[in-house]
C-alpha cells in the first residue's frame, strides 16, 4: 500500500497544468536535449524560433546600423532564456535536475548577457545622438525587465551554488518556487516588451507587425504554460 501511494504522489508530482502525468517529464533512458522538444516545449519552440526570425528578417531586410544589434541582441537572449526554462521543466530526479540546473544556468546566463550588450547599445545610441530615456512604453517595460533579470540570476545563483547566503540549503530550497515564479513572470514581461517594440519610431524602417509578434509569443506561451507542473509550487 506504502509504494502504490508512493508511485501515486510521484505521478502527482509530474502531472502538467494541461496532459496527464509523466507527458511532460523527462524520461531516464532519454538524454536531456529531449527536453527541449517534450511535450508542448515543440509549441514554444515553434514561437519563440518564428518570433525570433520576424526580427532578424526585419532587421537585415532594413539598412542595418549600430542601433539594430538592440533588437538582434535581445531577441536573441530571449531565445536562450526560453531554451533554459524548457531544459528544466521536465527534470525529477536529483540527477536530472542537477544536469538542468547546469545547463539551465549557462543558457540564462548566455541570455543575459545578450541582453545587457543589447541594453549598452541603447543607451550609447542614446547618448550619442541626445536622445530621451525611458520614457516610452517600450522603454519602460523593458528597464522593468532588465532590472527583474538581474535580480533573477543574482537569486538563482546564490540559491542554487551558494546556499549558505540564505542560511542554509532548507532556507534555499524554500524560495525555489518564488524563483520558479517570477522566472515565468519575467518571461511573459519580456514578450510584452517586444510586442510594445512595433509602436517604436524604429520599428517603423523595420515593419515588424503586432499581430505576428503577439502569435508568436502566445504560441511560446502555451508551450512553456502547459508544462507547468503546479506541486512545484506547493499547490495540489
Amino acid at each position: 500500500m506504502s509504494d502504490d501511494h508512493d508511485r501515486a504522489d510521484d505521478r502527482a508530482e509530474d502531472e502538467p497544468l494541461l496532459g496527464e502525468p509523466g507527458d511532460a517529464a523527462q524520461k531516464d533512458e532519454k538524454g536531456i536535449q529531449y527536453n527541449f522538444v517534450l511535450g508542448t516545449a515543440v509549441v514554444a519552440q515553434a514561437g519563440i524560433w518564428v518570433l525570433t526570425a520576424i526580427v532578424w528578417a526585419a532587421v537585415f531586410n532594413a539598412d542595418v546600423i549600430l542601433f539594430s544589434a538592440h533588437p538582434l541582441l535581445n531577441s536573441a537572449g530571449i531565445l536562450l532564456i526560453t531554451q533554459a526554462i524548457l531544459v528544466l521543466q521536465p527534470t525529477h530526479t536529483p540527477k536530472q535536475k542537477a544536469q538542468g540546473t547546469n545547463i539551465h544556468a549557462t543558457l540564462n546566463g548566455l541570455g543575459l548577457a545578450s541582453l545587457i550588450a543589447g541594453l549598452v547599445i541603447i543607451e550609447y545610441n542614446k547618448i550619442d545622438h541626445g536622445g530621451t530615456h525611458f520614457e516610452s512604453p517600450h522603454a519602460i517595460f523593458g528597464l522593468t525587465t532588465y532590472i527583474l533579470f538581474v535580480i533573477q540570476a543574482i537569486v538563482g545563483i546564490t540559491q542554487y551554488y551558494f546556499p549558505a547566503v540564505y542560511g542554509g540549503i532548507d532556507n534555499a530550497k524554500a524560495i525555489w518556487k518564488y524563483h520558479r515564479a517570477s522566472g515565468y513572470l519575467i518571461l511573459v514581461m519580456s514578450l510584452a516588451t517586444i510586442c510594445a517594440a512595433t509602436y517604436t519610431g524604429f520599428n517603423a524602417k523595420l515593419g515588424i507587425q503586432l499581430w505576428s509578434v503577439v502569435v508568436a509569443s502566445v504560441l511560446v506561451l502555451i508551450g512553456v504554460g502547459a508544462r507547468i507542473k503546479k506541486q512545484k509550487f506547493g499547490l495540489k
